[in-house]
C-alpha cells in the first residue's frame, strides 16, 4: 500500500513538472527592463506593453533601471520573461567607455527595432544661413568658431552632429551640457549655434521661431517634419537617427523570439498604437529579428568608426 501511494505521488508530481514546462508562453508576468522613468525609452516601452498586454493576456510591466537595465536583461534566465527595452547606446556604449559588462553580439538576442526618431539640424535665427550647403560653406569659412550645442556624450543628437561633422567636412565644437533640454535652452539663448535635437524636441521651437530647421537627419523624408528636406541631399549617404530596440537574453528559445517579434509587430503597426507612438515623436520600424541584427551590425561599424576617428570617450 505505501509502495502504491508513494508511487502515485512520484506520479502526480512528473504529470504537474511537464504540465508546467510545457505550458503555453507567457504564462506569467514579462518585465520590460528600460532606463529612467519619463524618457523615451521608458515612453515606448509603456505604449508598447500596454498592447502586449492586451494581445498576449498577460502583464508586460515596465521596470524603470537606468543604465544598468542592459546588465540586469544580460544576466537574467533566457525564458523570455526580461526583456530590455533600450536604444543603440548598448552597441555603442563599449566604443564610448571601457569594461562595459556586456557584449552587444553576444549577450543579447534582438526582437525588433520598434521605433526610429529622426534629428533636426536647427540653428539659431541670427546665423545667416537657411539651407544645409550655405551652413557648410558658413563652417568651411571658419573653422573652429562654430559651435554645436550637445547634452549627453554619445547619444543621437551628438552623435549625428560628430557625423555630419566627418562627412561634411566641417570643424564644429561641441559645447556640453547637461542633458538635452539644457542644450536646446542653450541654443534658444544664443550660447551656441546650432545643434541636432530629436523631432519631439524641436518642433514646438521651430514651429514658434526660437530655432530655425535646416532639414532632417533620415535618409528619407520624415512625416513628423514634413516640408524638410533631408541632410543626404546635400551630403550623399548621411543618415542617422535614434532607435529604440526590443531585446531578450541571448540564449532565449527562438520560439519565443519569433512569438515576441510576431505580437510586437503586430502591436506595433496598430492604427491606434502607431499614433500615440508617432505623437510623442516616434516613426514605427517593427521589422524582423534578421533585420534587426544586421542594422545593428552595420551601425557599429559606422558610428564606432566616427566615434573612434573623433577621439570621443565617455567622460
Amino acid at each position: 500500500m505505501k509502495r502504491f501511494v508513494a508511487t502515485a505521488v512520484f506520479s502526480l508530481a512528473a504529470t504537474c513538472l511537464v504540465a508546467a514546462e510545457t505550458q503555453p508562453y507567457p504564462s506569467k508576468p514579462v518585465r520590460f527592463v528600460t532606463s529612467e522613468p519619463g524618457g523615451g525609452n521608458d515612453i515606448v516601452a509603456r505604449i508598447i506593453a500596454e498592447g502586449l498586454t492586451t494581445g498576449l493576456g498577460q502583464r508586460f510591466i515596465v521596470d524603470n533601471r537606468g543604465i544598468v537595465a542592459a546588465e540586469i536583461a544580460k544576466n537574467s534566465t533566457p525564458d523570455g520573461y526580461t526583456l530590455l527595452v533600450y536604444g543603440a547606446n548598448i552597441w555603442l556604449l563599449p566604443y564610448l567607455r571601457e569594461n562595459v559588462p556586456w557584449n552587444p553580439l553576444r549577450d543579447f538576442a534582438p526582437i525588433t527595432i520598434a521605433v526610429q526618431l529622426p534629428n533636426i539640424l536647427v540653428v539659431h535665427p541670427a546665423m545667416p544661413v537657411k539651407s544645409v550647403r550655405e551652413l557648410i560653406d558658413y563652417a568651411k569659412a571658419r573653422p573652429g568658431k562654430i559651435d554645436y550645442a550637445a547634452g549627453t556624450l554619445g547619444v543621437s543628437p551628438h552623435l549625428s552632429a560628430e557625423l555630419f561633422k566627418s562627412m561634411a567636412g566641417v570643424d564644429l565644437v561641441r559645447v556640453p551640457y547637461k542633458g538635452g533640454g539644457p542644450a536646446l535652452n542653450g541654443l534658444i539663448a544664443g550660447e551656441t549655434q546650432l545643434m541636432f535635437p530629436n523631432a519631439g524636441s524641436a518642433l514646438p521651437h521651430m514651429r514658434s521661431g526660437r530655432v530655425r530647421a535646416l532639414a532632417v537627419s533620415s535618409a528619407k523624408a520624415s512625416a513628423l517634419a514634413p516640408g524638410l528636406p533631408t541632410i543626404s541631399a546635400t551630403v550623399p549617404g548621411y543618415e542617422f537617427v535614434a532607435v529604440i530596440c526590443i531585446y531578450a537574453p541571448a540564449k532565449t528559445p527562438p520560439a519565443i523570439v519569433e512569438l515576441l517579434n510576431r505580437e510586437s509587430v503586430r502591436v506595433l503597426n496598430s492604427a491606434e498604437i502607431k499614433e500615440r507612438l508617432f505623437n510623442s515623436g516616434n516613426e514605427v520600424v517593427a521589422n524582423s529579428p534578421r533585420e534587426f541584427a544586421a542594422y545593428m551590425k552595420a551601425d557599429m561599424q559606422k558610428m564606432g568608426k566616427v566615434i573612434k576617428d573623433a577621439g570621443i570617450r565617455a567622460e
